[in-house]
């Protein structure tokens, strides 16, 4: 769009039809101030530009736009009927014009004038694009690269630290056997097998997270009782982590569709977080409702160290860890971003409710299967 500032509107409506007559979008303003505030407001590609003006004059107005970072690419040719010494056109370009015609102008130069003006700031203004771009580009690969080494450092870190503990109690199963110290030699082949189990669960995770990349986690999705599926994942944590009590409230009471696998999977990494992240306390609540006749609701609560309110919208982002607990507690920051991905594909919720030292509310939602069309989601 063009933007054509004169005082006399009869100037106006003359380069308004010789430009409209070429198909040019036209816009005008009758004053210097009246053209600042619309080249604030709305989006030019040119400016013609009276000199002489009451108020503020047309290099004035030519130096405020060429001032604001948003504007002082656009071209500006003066037109001037009275300042046409070699002084005032030499002002023109000094205070930002491209281009500076006499009264009376050859209506043909002028629009050939004005489409190469055009032309060229839609050039400029493409490579300022691309530039910026180009920019964002460098700036997310160097991002991706820090990222990546950051996430090679802590998961190297997070890998060899169950080895470590492996390696040294097979030492002390090896001593026990010498000994005849056949108590002492369980104890460490269990404390082997609980590190041999986190070395599992990291390594899942990670294959996991690179299925999840390429678009390749598989789902087995079928129609079946929710709640078998729950009590099995309670039964197996309580099995595991017999110092806590898993305290189990309500029944769905319905069938879901979907995959069950991945649906214990969220169900377990709940819990073991819950246990992992409230190590001063013994309970954990587990609560089971229905929010309507087709939303199930799974809470899992514990009484443990509590999130900060502007770091829970990142929790279920991948790698990301609390810095608070970071260094405290193990994991390479992916469960719940797996456990994200799993439930968006089921058509579900997740979410958190927590204060700091208060404890932590983690949820999910699972639709209720109620006809066959359902099954046929993706």
């Amino acid at each position: 769009m063009i933007l054509i500032v004169d005082d006399k509107s009869e100037n106006i409506i003359a380069l308004k039809r010789i430009l409209e007559k070429h198909k040019f979008e036209v816009d005008t303003a009758l004053s210097g101030e009246e053209a600042l505030k619309k080249v604030l407001k709305n989006n030019y590609d040119l400016i013609i530009l009276d000199v002489q003006m009451p108020g503020l004059d047309g290099f004035e107005v030519a130096e405020s736009i060429s001032g604001y970072s948003k504007t002082k690419d656009i071209p500006i040719i003066f037109l001037s009927a009275v300042n046409v010494n070699k002084q005032f056109i030499s002002k023109g370009y000094a205070s930002g014009g491209r281009d500076y015609l006499v009264k009376p102008f050859d209506p043909d130069v002028l629009v050939l004038k004005v489409k190469t003006f055009i032309k060229l700031y839609e050039q400029t203004t493409a490579l300022q694009n691309m530039q910026q771009v180009l920019v964002e580009e460098i700036e997310f690969r160097k991002q991706a690269e820090r990222t990546k080494d950051e996430f090679i450092t802590m998961a190297s870190h997070e890998l060899k630290t169950p080895l470590t503990s492996i390696k040294g109690y097979m030492q002390m199963v090896e001593r026990s056997v010498d000994r005849d110290l056949k108590d002492d030699a369980k104890k460490y082949l269990e404390r082997t097998r609980q590190q041999l189990e986190k070395l599992n669960i990291l390594i899942d995770d990670l294959l996991d997270t690179s299925k999840i990349a390429s678009g390749k986690l598989e789902f087995k999705n079928r129609v079946y009782d929710i709640d078998p599926i729950i009590e099995n994942s309670v039964d197996i944590i309580r099995q595991t982590y017999t110092s806590h009590q898993i305290i189990k409230t309500g029944q769905a009471g319905v069938k879901v569709y979907g995959d069950q696998i991945r649906i214990e999977q969220v169900i377990l990494n709940y819990l073991t977080n819950a246990i992992k992240y409230s190590p001063n306390s013994t309970e954990i609540l587990f609560d089971v409702s229905l929010l309507s006749s087709d939303e199930i609701l799974i809470n899992v609560t514990d009484s443990g160290i509590g999130i900060p309110k502007d770091k829970q919208e990142q929790l279920f982002t991948k790698f990301y860890r609390v810095e608070e607990s970071s260094n405290r507690f193990q994991g390479l920051g992916m469960g719940l971003y797996i456990c994200a991905e799993i439930i968006k594909r089921h058509h579900g919720r997740y979410g958190v409710d927590s204060e700091p030292g208060r404890g932590s509310s983690f949820y999910f939602t699972l639709p209720v299967y109620d006809n066959k069309e359902q099954a046929v989601k993706p």
